[in-house]
């Protein structure tokens, strides 16, 4: 018999005794066994959550699971398929055609005529074509398979009406820092130890997780990896150890929406510190620049518009500054903006009289301008009218005549109403001094 190899050989996967029992990852260790000792979803597991429900019911139907990676999307589809004593099919829409979906169906159907359900289960179900999508909706009406896709992304963007009108949308949350809190709690008593941190790096720990359990887990291993015989990490000495996860973050998919729209929304709501808050996060995951400026100029012309003129003077002037400064200087002056629009007076009458005066537009036609105030260069114009009567607002007392401008056949119109804030309060007077011109004059 051959001798087995002593601990400390010539490379590491021996001397990590690997060599006859791979071990298994602590995320594996640690996947739960039952429903209840999954954390952080109690809106969907708790005593009065959705699963809950339905599994007290027996009532399971197909689903959609959306949420963030690594909040047990995976892990609670196996379980539901435990409880409802349903055979488990995992599938993953990256590496699977139409030939396997075939399969994975006929299969499925085999199971039903010998009495046995299917719980299928579909990773980044998002990934699958519209023909691909359509193909599930046979067998989800017949019973051959309880659904449950799982996705990161928005399954009203991502998904095919037909399916999700079959299928109940159930969003799982980032983990808090109470649920990742109690993983690495739970992962100290499984391996035995305590992990080599002191209270401020363990609350860093749990904040570098960003809400992800499995990564949570990833850290974990990492952390006892380096650690020597009696060592222990204070909050500088983990990011050296681990560095530092990037924020989760695709710039074209939901994380890019969601961020831009609390920045746009923080500006609006006039809080400053909320808007540098989400700048300073798009900043710090890649976001582009000049993308950022441009969006502040767009807040500039929507929420503030003349309660501040020069809002949008000084966001040109910011998108200006980082395209002759660059990064980092330039990214400043973009926060200069941010945190001038967010202080500024807000109003979005021009916003809404210009959309009010597309609508009229499109729903009266190809109306013509007044006479009076049309241009007569020949004869013929002038014989039809054109330019008859026109008055010269220069020459009219308070150089203001008071004629209608609008066409014969469209009653006067008021599409802008300036707020009484900031710039718009002065404009708001002058509107309602022409008014009583116009109707002195009989034209009101």
């Amino acid at each position: 018999m051959t001798a087995r190899p002593k601990r400390g050989g010539d490379n590491l996967f021996t001397a990590a005794g690997m060599e006859h029992d791979a071990p298994r990852p602590l995320a594996d260790k640690l996947r739960p066994q039952k429903l209840a000792e999954v954390v952080g979803q109690d809106l969907l597991l708790g005593p009065d959550g959705v699963l809950t429900r339905m599994l007290a019911t027996r009532s399971l139907g197909s689903m959609v699971f959306w949420g963030p990676p690594g909040t047990g999307k995976t892990t609670v589809a196996r379980l539901l398929a435990q409880e409802t004593d349903l055979h488990f099919e995992q599938i993953s829409a990256i590496f699977t055609g139409v030939a396997d979906l075939k399969k994975v169906f006929e299969q499925a159907r085999a199971r039903r005529e010998s009495g046995q359900g299917t719980l299928l289960f579909v990773d980044e179900i998002h990934r699958f074509n519209r023909a691909q999508q359509d193909s599930f909706l046979p067998v989800m009406e017949d019973g051959t398979i309880v659904l449950v896709g799982a996705t990161t992304e928005n399954p009203s963007f991502e998904l095919n009406a037909p399916l999700l009108s079959r299928a109940r949308v159930l969003v799982f949350k980032s983990l808090d820092e109470e649920a990742i809190g109690k993983m690495l709690t739970r992962a100290e008593q499984v391996e035995g130890r305590t992990l080599p941190l002191d209270a401020d790096a363990r609350a860093s720990l749990i904040r570098m997780a960003d809400g992800d359990g499995r990564a949570a887990l990833t850290l974990v291993e990492e952390i006892w990896r380096a650690a020597r015989a009696g060592e222990s990490f204070d909050s500088a000495a983990l990011q050296d150890i681990v560095q530092r996860r990037a924020p989760i973050y695709d710039k074209s998919q939901d994380g890019h929406y969601n961020l831009i729209s609390a920045l746009h929304k923080s500006v609006r709501g006039s809080d400053p510190d909320a808007a540098l808050y989400y700048l300073a996060r798009m900043f710090d995951a890649g976001e582009d620049p000049l993308y950022l400026a441009r969006r502040v100029v767009r807040m500039a012309v929507e929420d503030i518009g003349l309660a501040d003129p020069q809002a949008l003077v000084i966001c040109n002037a910011a998108k200006d500054a980082y395209d002759f400064l660059g990064s980092p200087e330039g990214e400043l002056a973009i926060a200069q903006a941010v945190i001038y629009v967010a202080t500024a007076p807000k109003s979005n009458a021009g916003y809404t009289a210009y959309g009010a005066a597309r609508r009229a537009a499109k729903e009266h036609g190809s109306l013509l301008p007044p006479k009076h105030i049309l241009n007569a260069p020949t004869r013929l114009m002038k014989n039809e009218g054109y330019g008859r009567g026109y008055a010269y607002d220069h020459d009219e007392e308070e150089a203001f005549s008071g004629q209608n401008y609008f066409p014969d056949q469209l009653p006067r119109q008021t599409f802008y109403e300036p707020v009484e804030r900031g710039f718009e309060r002065e404009i708001r007077k002058r509107l309602e001094y022409w008014a009583k011109l116009r109707r002195d004059k009989g034209n009101g």
